[in-house]
């Protein structure tokens, strides 16, 4: 580590291998919360250059690991100032103090070169002297550029990335086209989103302008944003005659992040529409039904058609209310299994690499136990919210299922999450089964209610809520670290940084001002409008007598 002495007002900020110079005031951008984020990152990115290399002959060595692996190329790196000629070369798009790259450089063996990239001159002179300051200047090139323009520049087959890194503040969309066209054949590229306000449904028309589907705000909201960017990915991607394929997509704290590799193949490209469903939500049950885009049909050759539908009528069956529509959205696998239990195995092994190594292997561990071609997901307290009942045992539920002869399992995106490949009209069966044990006072329910619709009919399955062995997944049994609480107060997204820097303290005042703000009443008349409501006029005098 170089010694490098401090600016004024500068300080140290620790984490994993990398200490970062940072800034007192708000010039460059840095969340701590995120290292959850920056530490998934680091052990996909190893896995993934695992696997790259390995096509090379060439083994790898993370330092704790105790087999496999034989070679530390991380060593000869440093030794070489060249990097390695057949390493993987790294693009972070948005790098901000440099913190991502510089933890790349010290963390994870087989890179040949990083690029760090920061529109901002004061963040790309901060990226510089990061770099020099941990010693891995031979790896970290900085660079002051477009991020779009720079991966437009490197799309030619001999000078793309081999992983690409867009961590926006706030959407990627803008990133995306020549994200696609800039990384190699088989490449990584790593997208997080933190616009989640869009994604989740607040803003339907703002999801659309921004990747081309219409959110929906329901309850299975998060990992339908994760299916919307993986979609907007994927159909930006077939511009170019490219396809992906995802390896791990989780929703986490205020944000997603998705990782996917990137490949080319027109035969593979004629089948997107059939990866792209829209959904049906029933605005009364919440019940949904998807409908593929497209349908593929072996005739010799494979032949690709527009799909038919709607799977669904005007009206829902359930409770007779009308339909959203949402979409298009990723209707295929949100991970790959196999390179998960990868990851997983190598952080289980080495845990002390990672700060939040404990909260990687419970989310990971659940990412496992999902079922994988069923999209989105029900929650147990909002069906016995509609039909106005008290909420069934978790366990109980998922029992319920399996003795119906349905799948099912737990979402890492939602606590209360059902999966199951179990239809609606099941699901509403089991539900008015469990009524009948809890029952509800059937006289205070308005006729055109969902609860009265759905209750008046009588369950064709009679549903056993013995529970049972294999209700509980592994990871719920050995207690792992699934949802966390929130690490600290104001943890969600930070403030964007400013150039001119020295807004912290005021932001926190704002966040404090606006905490409660309709339990605050005013009694300064002259806050009011000229014209003021009843409460505050005064009575009128009565004229006297004639």
């Amino acid at each position: 580590m170089e010694l490098i002495e401090l600016l004024p007002g500068e300080t140290v900020v620790k984490e994993g291998k990398a200490a970062i110079l940072f800034p007192s005031a708000n010039e460059v951008f840095y969340n701590p919360v995120q290292e959850f984020n920056r530490d998934l990152t680091c052990a996909v990115l190893t896995e993934f250059a695992r696997e790259w290399m390995a096509k090379k002959g060439v083994k790898l060595l993370v330092p704790g690991e105790k087999e496999r692996m034989v070679v530390s190329l991380s060593e000869e790196e440093k030794e070489s100032a060249s990097g390695l000629a057949d390493g993987l070369r790294v693009l972070e798009g948005l790098s901000a103090s440099g913190l991502r790259s510089v933890r790349f450089a010290l963390e994870v063996p087989g890179l040949r070169s990083i690029t760090a990239n920061d529109f901002s001159f004061k963040a790309a002179a901060l990226i510089s002297r990061n770099a020099r300051y941990n010693g891995v200047e031979h790896l970290v090139q900085t660079s002051c550029r477009d991020a779009s323009m720079l991966m437009y520049e490197m799309r030619g087959k001999k000078q793309s990335y081999d992983v690409i890194d867009i961590d926006p503040y706030g959407s990627p969309a803008s990133f995306l086209d020549a994200a696609v066209q800039a990384v190699s054949e088989g490449g990584l590229l790593c997208v997080t989103c933190t616009d989640m306000a869009v994604m989740a449904g607040n803003n339907s028309e703002t999801c659309y302008s921004k990747y081309g589907s219409m959110s929906l705000k329901a309850r299975y909201c998060h990992e339908m944003a994760l299916r919307i960017i993986l979609h907007s990915v994927d159909q930006r991607a077939a511009v170019y005659q490219r396809y992906i394929r995802p390896l791990i997509s989780i929703s986490v704290d205020f944000y997603i992040r998705v990782f996917m590799q990137v490949h080319t193949g027109q035969a593979v490209v004629k089948n997107s529409a059939s990866k792209q469903a829209l959904v049906y939500n029933c605005v009364g049950c919440g019940s949904f039904h998807l409908q593929r885009m497209g349908k593929k049909t072996p005739n010799g050759n494979m032949k690709f058609s527009a799909a038919t539908g709607p799977p669904v009528g005007t009206h829902c069956e359930h409770c007779g209310q009308r339909h959203q529509l949402g979409g298009p959205i990723w209707a295929e696998p949100l991970h790959d299994v196999s390179f998960v239990q990868k990851v997983l195995s190598a952080v289980s092994s080495n845990p002390s690499r990672f700060g939040t190594a404990k909260r990687i292997e419970g989310m990971l561990s659940m990412v496992t136990e999902e079922l994988e071609d069923v999209p989105l997901y029900y929650t147990v307290d909002q069906l016995s919210s509609i039909v106005h009942c008290n909420t069934p045992p978790l366990l109980q539920f998922r029992s319920a299922l399996l003795h119906a002869k349905h799948r099912v399992s737990l979402s890492h995106a939602c606590k209360n999450a059902i999966k199951t490949d179990a239809p609606p009209s099941v699901i509403w069966d089991i539900m008015r089964s469990w009524e009948k044990a809890n029952p509800v006072k059937r006289e205070k329910l308005s006729e055109t209610s969902p609860a009265f619709k759905i209750l008046s009919k009588e369950p064709s399955l009679e549903a056993c809520f013995t529970v049972r062995e294999d209700a509980n997944p592994q990871s719920r049994k050995q207690h792992l670290t699934r949802f966390q609480e929130n690490p600290q107060a104001f943890w969600g997204p930070k403030a964007r940084a400013r150039a001119s820097g020295g807004i912290t303290t005021e932001l926190d005042e704002k966040r404090k001002m606006f905490q409660n703000k309709r339990k605050r009443h005013t009694t300064d008349l002259l806050r009011h409008k000229h014209q003021p409501c009843k409460r505050f006029k005064k009575a009128r005098t009565p004229p006297p007598p004639p």
